[in-house]
């Protein structure tokens, strides 16, 4: 099927926690609405047949409880399917950001998902019922080509977003296709977490995602697409992913991704937004999935004497790394439970240090959740303590043989080259009760390669 992501520069209120009329809120949003409707023409124009936009942008972001109010909308949450926005828009007070989008996909004949704010009212007798009496929702909304409202998704985890509520329960969004099945539907941050993301995929053995997210970029583990690409290859889905577009506050990344292929866009230079358009398979075909363990042990080489660990900072999280010398030779590196082996060699030996790092822990530092990693990076310079900076550049082609005895069957393979490409790996999967990813020969020049492993009941 042909699928499209919009990464959307917003046009942003230059005060976001001012007070505003829902007459100037609606002015403001009509702005970003303007460029959807011509990239949903665009998209419509190559074929498309679905098209997925970011989180947040339509509204933008930074606004206080009461000041995003104007802004939002009424969209009821268990209508799904029985309400069409643009051929019934007096059926609810409120509703023009949902009527505008519903006209977009009926007018080009796409399924089209956006992402908006929502409110819903609320007893004040209801023990979650929030004290100003409603509930303020960051929500998805799916619309058929017709423009009939399919389902609704209220987003889970939050990231800091102080003007929304948390849903009293996890929504399970899905709608159905005639070019694809079913769809499921998250955004941004929940890819971290088990619910509704992995539990969403698992109880309705979900294929496609689509995924709006306003993603800030985290070098060397947690950039966009490396992140995106992993998940679809972690769980064998195809996922659609519309991201925003500032690199002033490091965000960019948008893709569309199979679990052996993908169509990216990462842009740190330029502004203004980007259009994806890409024919895609429907991925029916269970390729092994990697969340199976296969029992055994690994055998135990004869390790030579490893070089000395030290400990960085790498993702606000204390690693402890061993530096990857020589042109070739093989490393282990351990941490509470976990050690991290790897095999390496190095076509051409360049100034360039890498390290070989391994973290089992609660990550504290915006969100709390529970990683088990092993990763193999390029240090930031010459000096240890430059391991697990930021770097987009590399230029060392290493072939490599990375695993780890993880505990848990979550495991994202992370593989980025310079100037935040993509790579995919030559194997990987379980062997012996140890993941492992290998690769022969990189594309351009080694930034990660990694497993990063989310060991969900921790968290």
């Amino acid at each position: 099927y042909v699928a499209a992501v919009y990464e959307h520069e917003s046009v942003l209120s230059p005060t976001p926690a001012a007070l505003v009329e829902r007459r100037s809120a609606l002015e403001l949003m009509g702005r970003n609405l303007d460029i959807y409707e011509q990239q949903v023409l665009a998209a419509a124009r190559q074929g498309a047949q679905i098209i997925v936009f970011p989180e947040d942008g339509i509204h933008g972001f930074n606004f206080t409880r009461s000041s995003i109010y104007p802004y939002l909308d009424f969209v009821p949450h268990s209508h799904s399917g029985k309400w069409n926005p643009c051929r019934e828009p007096y059926l609810f007070n409120d509703t023009e950001v949902v009527q505008r989008l519903s006209c977009m996909a009926l007018k080009h004949k796409v399924f089209l998902v956006a992402n908006l704010g929502t409110k819903q009212p609320c007893q004040r007798q209801d023990p979650q019922c929030p004290p100003d009496g409603r509930f303020q929702f960051n929500t998805n909304v799916a619309l058929g080509a017709d423009g009939a409202l399919l389902a609704t998704y209220r987003k889970h985890n939050l990231y800091f977003e102080h003007a929304f509520d948390t849903p009293p329960e996890p929504d399970h969004a899905v709608f159905d296709t005639p070019f694809a099945g079913k769809f499921g539907m998250f955004t941004c941050f929940d890819i971290l977490f088990f619910e509704p993301a992995v539990n969403l995929i698992r109880q309705y053995n979900l294929k496609q995602i689509v995924y709006p997210t306003a993603w800030m970029n985290q070098l060397p583990l947690l950039s966009a697409v490396e992140f995106q690409q992993a998940f679809a290859t972690a769980f064998n889905v195809n996922i659609l992913a519309a991201n925003i577009h500032h690199p002033t506050l490091g965000m960019t990344g948008s893709g569309i991704y199979t679990p052996v292929k993908s169509f990216i866009y990462h842009n740190m230079e330029s502004y203004g937004g980007k259009l994806i358009v890409a024919e895609i398979p429907v991925v029916t075909a269970d390729y092994k999935t990697n969340l199976e363990k296969t029992p055994g042990r690994v055998s135990e080489k004869g390790k030579e004497q490893s070089p000395p660990s030290f400990y960085a900072e790498m993702m606000y999280d204390n690693y402890t790394f061993v530096p990857v010398w020589g042109e070739k030779g093989e490393l282990q590196v351990c941490a509470n439970t976990l050690c991290c082996y790897l095999n390496y060699q190095r076509a051409v030996l360049t100034d360039e240090l890498y390290a070989l790092g391994v973290f089992d822990g609660l990550h504290t530092v915006h969100g709390t959740y529970y990683v088990q990693a092993c990763a193999l990076v390029k240090c930031g310079g010459l000096s240890f303590s430059t391991c697990g900076q930021e770097v987009t550049d590399a230029s060392a082609l290493i072939d490599f043989q990375l695993w780890g005895n993880m505990s848990t069957p979550y495991i994202f393979p992370l593989l980025l080259t310079s100037g935040i490409t993509l790579d995919y790996a030559d194997h990987m999967g379980w062997k012996n009760n140890h993941y492992f990813l290998s690769k022969n020969r990189t594309s351009s020049g080694l930034l990660t390669a990694a497993l990063y492993g989310r060991w969900y009941e921790k968290d």
